[in-house]
């Protein structure tokens, strides 16, 4: 009997999730360094049975019509999926499954290090100690926000945004609050306040942003927004790079309409090396770390291997769209 074949689409995978497959499969990888091209994914996915994808590349309809009539399932190493024509592979009855809920806590922990960050000035203060202007003797000097008694909004209160909130509780914050279609019952459990986008950006002190990236909400923080922030507030960013007007963000951080950001996402990646955001001395920069952690990339190549695994076996999938 012929083994299911799988194509995957990064040779950066865990070993566990790889291990997995191979007990069932024949994989195909797609080794191409620095990292595979779409060309690379064209040129070996004809007549393969699943796609474990793991890149930011779209998987769009010229993919799925290259890997033609045998595709069953495809399993994301991530939770986002914007990447991904969702409608496309319905269309076809391919399954589809991603990583939810395992990389949380990674990611809630990237947000609160961004919160710290941006609010007490790490990148303005290490570019004054490694130019040697560290200024000892001034009382005022390099002043930043703190968490304790502020209030910190929450865009998207979804399992990230739950985590967030959670973590933040021990810093003696004021208030939480969180904004998105409607009420949830999660956000009572945890003592946030559920109110308006606008009435978050006028109120908040911090304002993490961690909802899913849509036509509703690209862009979603561009002038209009960022005129309705405190000139004291803190912007922070993990979801998806999209969801801020960047050019916007630029203006506010150089005129004073905010005090500064952390961003884990940006548009595009890899920012380039002279884009306005990586010259600002209130931008923290990181490359998107959200989820690097050896437990948590482990976690995700399993569960996406197991969504391929039931797929092909014509079971429900662990984590299905």
């Amino acid at each position: 009997m012929r083994r299911p074949i799988v194509l995957v689409s990064n040779a950066e995978i865990p070993e566990m999730g790889l291990n997995l497959l191979k007990e069932k499969c024949e994989l195909i990888i797609c080794s191409e360094q620095p990292y595979p091209s779409r060309a690379d994914i064209l040129r070996k996915i004809k007549g393969v049975d699943a796609l474990f994808w793991c890149t930011h590349l779209k998987l769009d309809k010229e993919i799925l019509d290259e890997a033609g009539e045998n595709l069953k399932v495809v399993g994301t190493m991530s939770a986002g999926y914007d990447h991904i024509d969702i409608a496309e592979l319905k269309n076809r009855g391919i399954l589809v499954g991603n990583t939810p809920n395992v990389l949380t806590s990674a990611v809630a922990e990237v947000a609160l290090g961004l919160m710290i960050a941006a609010a007490r000035r790490f990148h303005e203060g290490q570019l004054a100690l490694m130019s040697g202007s560290w200024n000892t003797g001034a009382a005022q000097w390099m002043l930043g926000m703190e968490l304790r008694g502020s209030t910190v909004g929450i865009v998207g209160l979804g399992g990230i945004g739950q985590a967030v909130a959670r973590r933040v509780q021990p810093f003696e914050v004021g208030r939480i609050i969180y904004c998105g279609h409607s009420p949830k019952k999660e956000g009572e459990a945890i003592g946030a306040e559920f109110v308006s986008l606008e009435e978050l950006l006028q109120e908040s002190d911090f304002v993490v942003v961690s909802c899913p990236l849509s036509p509703e909400t690209k862009g979603m923080f561009n002038d209009e927004a960022f005129a309705k922030m405190k000139k004291t507030a803190v912007l922070v960013n993990v979801a998806r790079g999209g969801l801020i007007d960047q050019e916007a963000l630029v203006r506010a951080l150089q005129d004073g309409k905010i005090q500064a950001a952390g961003l884990d996402v940006m548009t595009p990646e890899p920012l380039p090396t002279n884009h306005p955001l990586a010259s600002l001395k209130n931008c923290f920069l990181i490359p998107h770390l959200g989820s690097a952690t050896v437990k948590t990339r482990q976690d995700m190549a399993v569960l996406a291997a197991r969504n391929i695994l039931c797929g092909l076996e014509g079971k429900p999938l662990p984590a299905p769209l």
